[in-house]
């Protein structure tokens, strides 16, 4: 039992993803970690989903991940964000009982007959010519695999901060990964420190809820996964309201040069939109107040998460803090916000497979290549469990691509650009998000999971049986003809300028003809939400969806436009200073990856394309 396909290290987001792929494909893997009791754990904010991060969540879904299908089971409230917006910018975001959301994760890896889970500490990995082949445990066993996926989180030579208060942990109440993280600094690896933090949680019986504002969720509620129904979640709670005050912030202000952000302790940076509360205090001094989402931590538990004031400050000013803010004047502090600093190295010296590029068989994926969020991990560690498997054989990686998943974005922008602090995914960060949104990740992504072996037949039904019932309602809409009347009457206004009848279906292309309007002037019923979200949006959106795709199809014809390994970018003429410091410091091998470098301008592309074409044309006149 010591000799796998493929070892994972870490039972975080990240490797209970790779776990689960490597063993929907076939591959017998064990995941190793300190304590099963942690696996799929929430380390902090329990919450799946948000702008951006949804659309991991569906992604990981449709290739037949356990994210979504574990905070559909472990969700106490759900909401759709931006539900007013385009569908390219909704995101919905489930708030989890913590231990629901574990148990349903731990339970689906039990499942699995080919995932064997040990117990240990890693120490080393076993690296033989320059290729990884297994791990060394704390017990001293060895443990042999054709590879390695490392997802360690923020365990990496983890320290935690509370004010002048500093101790060893990846988080609270577990110890670091000192010996692995001191073997991993012998590598020659590119390695920093990133922070992140979490708030002070509150006795919810100490809370004057009266004086907040309520936030029930969403009725009907979404799901996070294609394949469950609302009828799933457990009992739902509401979240609720308040807000920073003057005095909070004089508090923290007098507390600042005890806060190890401020006095240098803490060298990482941490998570750019997702500040703690004296970092918000000190970039935003003209703010008089900041907004905090109160959550629930479980049904059974009784503390609340004050999302809004992470914080790193002295326990005192902590409990003064707490106590200004409305609603929390006597509560009680049950565990101190805390921040925590890691090890991480760079995710430029990853291939799109996150395989590292200087030793064979050895994948990061997670916290350890610059990002933060579980969303962000669990969609790495997917790809690092699909291409590790597949490698296992020899075969073709998947290389997830920018226009066609978040989940390409965020592989594209990690390992082409790299991170100076925790990267977390928005949807701004996509350049074509109306191609991608949350309701058509299956369609984008399960005909792949299908042919991966990632997806079983049941799912595969579901999806299919989807995109049928698509088509029907498509058909069903050309069937029917709407009149002048009619559309005026759907609109609400004498707007409407044509006297033909067109289909039903044409007519929602007309951004003042809502669908379900135009079913009660039909008389029919509408189809259900799933399949009416995918017309709507494919007619309402047609002009837009059309000129993204030809954007792609010509961005594509300089994908393949490789930049010579041994280019010089300071020859050519006419860039800039600045430009050729940009690509020096990236080294993009395509034009594509040199054409996402943030700052460099159109002109600049043409240049080093005409560059390139240069130099191929007294190539080929040499010959």
């Amino acid at each position: 039992m010591n000799n796998f396909d493929v070892i994972i290290i870490g039972g975080g987001h990240a490797g209970v993803e790779a776990a689960y792929a490597c063993s929907r494909m076939g591959k017998k893997n064990c995941l190793i970690t300190n304590s099963k009791s942690d696996i799929g754990k929430m380390s902090c904010n329990p919450a799946i989903g948000g702008i951006g991060k949804s659309h991991l969540v569906r992604e990981i879904d449709a290739m037949g991940g356990l994210m979504g299908v574990a905070a559909d089971h472990g969700g106490i409230h759900f909401r759709v964000l931006n539900a007013s917006k385009g569908a390219a910018v909704r995101a919905t975001r489930s708030q989890s009982d913590r231990m629901l959301y574990a148990n349903k994760v731990l339970s689906i890896i039990d499942s699995e007959d080919l995932l064997s889970v040990i117990e240990n500490e890693v120490t080393e990995i076993k690296i033989s010519n320059g290729k990884a082949n297994g791990v060394k445990l704390a017990s001293g066993e060895i443990i042999y695999s054709k590879k390695v996926v490392l997802t360690a989180g923020t365990f990496l030579n983890g320290k935690l901060f509370t004010g002048e208060e500093q101790e060893q942990g990846g988080r609270i109440g577990d110890k670091p990964s000192l010996k692995l993280a001191d073997f991993l600094q012998s590598l020659d690896l590119k390695s920093g420190r990133l922070k992140t933090g979490t708030p002070p949680r509150i006795n919810s019986n100490s809370v004057n809820w009266k004086v907040t504002k309520e936030q029930p969720g969403d009725n009907p509620r979404p799901t996070m996964s294609f394949i469950t129904t609302n009828e799933i979640h457990p009992k739902q709670m509401s979240c609720f309201i308040t807000r920073t005050n003057k005095i909070t912030h004089e508090i923290i202000m007098e507390g600042l040069e005890r806060s190890p952000m401020f006095s240098g302790k803490i060298e990482g940076l941490g998570p750019r939109y997702c500040p703690s509360i004296e970092d918000k205090i000190h970039r935003f001094s003209d703010r008089e107040s900041h907004q905090i989402f109160i959550e629930p931590e479980g049904l059974t538990s009784k503390e609340i998460y004050p999302n809004g004031i992470s914080t790193s400050m002295p326990k005192d000013i902590q409990q003064r803090m707490v106590n200004s803010i409305i609603g929390f004047e006597k509560a009680e502090i049950t565990k101190f916000g805390y921040a925590v600093e890691y090890d991480f190295f760079d995710p430029r010296e990853l291939q799109h497979t996150l395989e590292t590029k200087k030793i064979k068989n050895l994948y990061f994926a997670g916290q350890i290549n610059g990002t933060t969020g579980y969303e962000e991990a669990a969609a790495q560690g997917l790809v690092a469990g699909i291409n590790a498997s597949i490698a296992t054989e020899d075969g073709s990686p998947w290389l997830p691509k920018r226009e066609e998943s978040y989940i390409g974005v965020l592989i594209d922008d990690l390992v082409t650009l790299g991170t100076k602090e925790p990267y977390r995914m928005f949807t701004s960060r996509a350049e074509y998000r109306l191609l991608l949104r949350e309701d058509n990740a299956d369609q984008r992504l399960s005909p792949l999971a299908k042919k991966l072996g990632l997806i079983d037949e049941n799912r595969w039904a579901k999806f299919n049986k989807k995109m049928e019932d698509i088509q029907k309602e498509k058909e069903r809409l050309r069937n029917y003809k709407v009149s002048l009347k009619q559309l005026n009457e759907i609109s609400g206004k004498q707007t409407v300028k044509t006297n033909a009848n067109i289909t039903a279906l044409e007519a929602l292309k007309r951004p003042e003809v809502s669908y379900e309007e135009m079913c009660k002037v039909l008389g029919i019923e509408p189809a259900k939400e799933e399949v009416a979200i995918d017309v709507i949006t494919d007619k309402k959106y047609s002009g837009y969806i059309e000129r993204q795709k030809k954007e792609i199809k010509k961005i594509k014809k300089n994908e393949n436009a490789l930049i010579p390994e041994q280019i010089n970018f300071n020859d050519i003429e006419g860039l800039s200073n600045e430009s050729k410091q940009k690509l020096s410091a990236v080294s993009p091998r395509t034009l594509a990856h040199a054409q996402r470098i943030p700052g460099l301008t159109p002109a600049a592309i043409s240049l080093l394309l005409v560059h390139i074409k240069k130099r191929e044309h007294q190539k080929n006149n040499a010959l």
